[in-house]
């Protein structure tokens, strides 16, 4: 394999690995643009993994796992709301307890289920989103270059992977240019205002929080049903957590946080390559240290650059509405 399709490669693997954060990035948009810090985001994927693979699994159906997935997640989201905007809780200890609850019960419910140790029995092809070959890709691939970073990068993809990065603009557009992304800016900056407007500040966002676990619901089917072929305990492995620390990287804008999804995304793909990689002077590079990169990273850039993102105004913040 020469370097330019070495490259390539790694860029088609980081697409493959940043798709799950990129959704939950912007579930975490939602949520938080509206005022509702959203920790959860981890228990919503992992619940909706566990729901979407014990489904495609009974049934064969990769649509009605994703259906699965979405309703899980958005259930999960609704609880998350409920104890914080109606009853206006601590929303970082809902969000901790949602993801104690699906770390515990996705195992449990596994075991009582398929008695194989937490997991769901690995899916067939036809139970799964297999890639799919773009027009032309098989034509392009000829045309240095270009037709061969159609071919080998944007071509065969599942379908999700394309959703997550309709997800992103479709994101920006309701954010920026509709109603609701102006409501939902304000409601998250200043919900009094929003109040005293005559609009329903808990309606807002239980209608963010709302999408928010639909999109953390397809990131959890995604990952039992596209990038691997069944559920897995603790299968997310803090990738809801990345998800968040990118969201909080990207100032809480969309594309930024695309960028800072597909930078992990990008280190993940490359730690992958460089196991059992023999460097010079460095030599074999542990395994251990190579899984512990993205996280890592994490840290590092949040500590050089959270002062510098400013979260909206009101987020977590529950409001007390005047009489």
């Amino acid at each position: 394999m020469d370097a330019l399709s070495g490259f390539f490669a790694i860029l088609d693997a980081t697409l493959r690995v940043s798709t799950p954060l990129v959704l939950a990035a912007m579930a975490g948009l939602f949520s938080e643009r509206s005022g509702i810090v959203d920790i959860s985001l981890e228990g919503k994927m992992l619940a909706a993994a566990f729901a979407a693979g014990a489904v495609a699994a009974v049934t064969g159906s990769a649509w009605l796992a994703l259906l699965m997935g979405i309703v899980v997640g958005i259930c999960l989201a609704l609880v998350h709301g409920f104890a914080c905007i109606t009853h206006r809780g601590n929303q970082v200890v809902s969000g901790l307890a949602i993801n104690i609850l699906a770390s515990g019960l996705t195992v449990v419910l596994g075991i009582a289920w398929f008695s194989q140790g937490g997991q769901t029995p690995s899916l067939t092809n036809e139970a799964r989103f297999m890639p799919i070959e773009l027009p032309f890709a098989e034509a392009a691939r000829s045309v240095p270059v270009i037709g061969q970073f159609y071919s080998d990068v944007i071509s065969g993809h599942n379908i999700l992977v394309y959703v997550a990065w309709l997800a992103v603009f479709l994101t920006s557009w309701v954010v920026y240019k509709t109603r609701f992304g102006l409501r939902l800016r304000a409601v998250g900056e200043n919900p009094l205002a929003v109040d005293t407007a005559g609009l329903s500040v808990s309606g807002l966002r239980y209608g963010a929080v709302a999408i928010c676990g639909g999109l953390s619901g397809i990131a959890g089917a995604y990952l039992s049903t596209a990038q691997n072929a069944s559920f897995v305990r603790e299968m997310t492995a803090g990738q809801g957590y990345i998800a968040l620390a990118a969201l909080i990287f990207g100032k809480w804008r969309p594309v930024p946080a695309l960028l800072a999804c597909l930078m992990f995304g990008f280190l993940d793909a490359v730690a992958i390559r460089l196991q059992g990689v023999v460097l010079p002077v460095i030599g074999e590079v542990p395994v251990q240290a190579i899984q512990a990169l993205p996280y890592v990273l994490t840290v590092v850039l949040l500590a050089g650059f959270i002062g510098r993102a400013t979260a909206p105004k009101a987020v977590g913040i529950p409001f007390l509405k005047e009489r």
